[in-house]
């Protein structure tokens, strides 16, 4: 892959784009760079933000799968009376839930 100006401008505004919204949730970080790809104006940089919204979509979907495997581990362990366990387990959830929010 050939590093062309435009491609290192795309490059370094992905990268300053992860620190402002370091914050952010990973779905919130998918819509605002597929936001930002509808709205661009040449092809580079539409294919260059919806890559890194593709994977902040990514990361929510696995956060979203582990918080439901966690909310089963939760209901298994509270069904079976295991306090503890079902409270670690529900912390779990909480912070893959977050994650996706």
């Amino acid at each position: 892959m050939k590093l062309t100006p435009s491609l290192c401008a795309g490059i370094a505004l992905t990268l300053c784009s992860f620190g402002a919204f370091a914050e952010e949730s990973h779905s919130a970080l998918a819509l605002k760079h597929a936001q930002v790809a509808a709205k661009a104006t040449d092809a580079k940089t539409i294919a260059e933000h919806a890559d890194t919204a593709k994977t902040h979509a990514k990361v929510a979907e696995e956060h979203l799968n582990a918080g439901i495997k966690s909310l089963d581990e939760t209901i298994e362990h509270g069904n079976l009376g295991h306090t503890e366990e079902a409270k670690k387990s529900a912390n779990e959830a909480v912070k893959h839930l977050k994650a996706v929010q």
